[in-house]
């Protein structure tokens, strides 16, 4: 490709390749996992560093906006590498004419959601563009965590392990799609955007042998799983009768013609976790607010390395393949 193209943010193949190809190529340290956070040594503390940026649209949808969306996501990413999330900062980019208001209640959704994941927004920088420059609002974000279990990465799924997922998918992606084309209509599809702080320390002070955790957000758990798979060179099976999925959303990625695996989530958590823990994991996670409907929806095998593959309610197989062009721009 010689031009950037919106698939290459959709977080499917061309996303991957761009990674691979352009920054791994010229930033990239060899000895890179390839997980949502670094982690690296000062002193005798092992930190986790991550960063990301957002450009949804609409700014405001149902269950969120573009400032919650901005902390949750940045926390989660922290929490896959088993950190407890500490500082965050967060640099904007505005339109010229954008409503003071709409940044105002921005911020104050930023300020809500960070005190409810635990974390303190200390830093931060503010740049304006002319009209028509951007759209309204761009925010990037980076966090810093402290690691509280070395070793739980995207490398580290094991043969045997199970593969938890704490609730419905589809919510986020599919909620933003319909507010963004107005065809919401009353229907009952809200983001499920979310920090998880909760969820995931409660099962590290327990003491689960969780293994791997990633948040499913561009290209949803397809995507995930393919990453882990290929990460770990292991291979995995979900079941498609496992998954929750809202009845609402299901209906609404029928008839946009999406794969509900594929759609993106923002306050859901893939977590794979040795097989002697993973009723106990699964008992903790449905105490948090955010982890009723967990289920543990498949298993890890050994081989064929880097596959994953569904079983469909009728008993057959299929491949599930990571996402491949942009069906979902601007959803984050």
């Amino acid at each position: 490709m010689s031009r950037i193209l919106l698939s290459h943010g959709a977080g499917g193949r061309e996303m991957t390749a761009l990674i691979d190809e352009v920054f791994l190529a010229r930033f990239g340290d060899p000895n890179r996992v390839g997980d949502d956070s670094a982690t690296f040594l000062l002193e005798s503390h092992q930190l986790a560093f991550t960063t990301d940026s957002f450009v949804v649209d609409p700014l405001f949808f149902p269950g969120g906006d573009i400032g919650r969306l901005a902390v949750a996501g940045t926390v989660n990413d922290l929490l896959t590498a088993a950190a407890r999330p500490l500082m965050l900062s967060a640099s904007f980019i505005l339109e010229e004419g954008l409503e003071i208001a709409i940044l105002e209640a921005i911020a104050d959704s930023m300020n809500r959601t960070a005190a409810e994941a635990g974390v303190a927004i200390v830093t931060g920088d503010t740049k304006v563009v002319p009209k028509g420059s951007a759209d309204k609002v761009f925010i990037t974000t980076a966090g810093v965590g402290l690691v509280l279990r070395p070793g739980v990465s995207g490398i580290a799924a094991a043969a045997g392990d199970a593969i938890l997922l704490t609730g419905s998918v589809g919510d986020h992606g599919t909620a933003v799609l319909l507010a963004r084309e107005k065809l919401l209509d009353g229907e009952a599809i809200a983001s499920d955007a979310a920090p998880l702080t909760g969820l995931v320390l409660n099962l590290l002070e327990a003491g689960i042998e969780v293994h791997t955790m990633r948040d499913p957000t561009r290209g949803g758990i397809a995507s995930a799983l393919n990453e882990i798979a290929r990460q770990s060179q292991v291979a995995m099976e979900i079941h498609e009768a496992r998954v929750p999925v809202a009845p609402a959303v299901a209906a609404a990625c029928e008839a946009l013609g999406l794969d509900v695996f594929k759609v993106a989530n923002e306050g859901k958590m893939l977590i794979i976790v040795a097989p002697a823990d993973a009723d106990r994991a699964l008992a903790l996670v449905q105490q948090s607010p955010y982890g009723h409907e967990a289920r543990i929806i498949g298993q890890v095998s050994a081989a064929p390395a880097g596959r994953v593959q569904v079983r469909t309610v009728i008993g057959t197989s299929r491949i599930l393949d990571p996402p491949s062009g942009d069906l979902l721009p601007r959803i984050c």
